[in-house]
């Protein structure tokens, strides 16, 4: 009797210290979220993933790399990917206005990533001479955000009801007869020796080793007529609502990860912590 009073005691102690452990482990679980990226992005998700922050936040993050972004977006909207970090708001809407069966939806800013003009025959946009070539992305989205800075340079001008889809054709006034070549927007640093001018995201920039705010001869400042081109983050349309992923928003904007992305980056990636509805105003 006394040796099954034993075993029995000692069977409920060990219940109850798998309980407790069971217990234990819950209250430190996480939630697991892939966040696919590329360039600069990839390697600012790869340092979130393994900050003191993402575990303070309950996530458990895996990032993966997608060099396409394109390809990208399908792959969130598929569900391969659970968030993705690369792509501006304009860009965004050109891929759903382009993918309407295959939303995306926006879940927060990041930050403005200034586009810049870039030339290794000129020092200043003054100097660019008549008839020179500028090499410009061949998507979308950046063609536009481009061709719009180029007006903001004071080369040429755009009509009036310009918008995100606009191109080459939309311009009314071109007084130094620039000629527009296009090109793959990950190649710009590379065809700097090729043409007189050339426009780069400062993404694919510092992958070629240079600095938008020092090498570029002029770029884009944070303000309204540049908030499209603000960065955000971006689920599958069904996924809007997710609170997991919208945590990655604050994590995000965590003063100690924006330290982090500020001097890595030297200032280039400008934070933008702001509502979505700051682009509908």
């Amino acid at each position: 009797m006394k040796r099954l009073r034993f075993v029995f005691a000692t069977f409920v102690a060990l219940f109850a210290i798998f309980v407790l452990a069971g217990c234990g482990s819950g209250s430190n679980s996480e939630d697991s979220v892939t966040v696919g990226s590329q360039g600069s992005d990839l390697e600012i998700w790869e340092h979130i993933a393994k900050s003191q922050q993402a575990k303070d936040a309950g996530l458990k993050i895996k990032v993966k790399e997608i060099t396409d972004g394109t390809q990208l977006n399908k792959a969130t909207t598929e569900g391969q990917v659970d968030v993705n970090a690369f792509q501006s708001w304009a860009y965004y809407q050109a891929y759903n206005r382009e993918n309407p069966n295959g939303k995306l939806a926006a879940i927060g800013t990041t930050y403005l990533e200034p586009l810049g003009i870039y030339s290794k025959k000129f020092k200043k946009v003054s100097q660019i001479k008549d008839g020179s070539t500028v090499a410009i992305a061949n998507n979308p989205a950046n063609t536009s955000r481009g061709l719009e800075l180029l007006q903001a340079a004071g080369l040429i001008k755009l009509k009036k009801d310009f918008g995100a889809l606009g191109n080459a054709k939309d311009i009314t006034s071109n007084p130094k007869n620039l000629k527009f070549k296009e090109i793959d927007d990950t190649t710009g640093p590379r065809v700097l020796n090729d043409v007189d001018v050339v426009l780069i995201s400062n993404t694919v920039a510092l992958d070629g080793g240079l600095h938008v705010l020092t090498d570029s001869i002029y770029h884009e400042k944070l303000d309204q007529d540049t908030k499209n081109n603000v960065n955000i983050l971006a689920v599958a349309s069904k996924d809007k609502n997710n609170k997991t992923y919208k945590k990655l928003v604050k994590l995000y904007h965590d003063k100690k990860i924006q330290q982090y992305i500020k001097k890595k980056y030297y200032g280039t990636k400008i934070e933008v912590d702001k509502p979505l509805s700051y682009f509908k105003k």
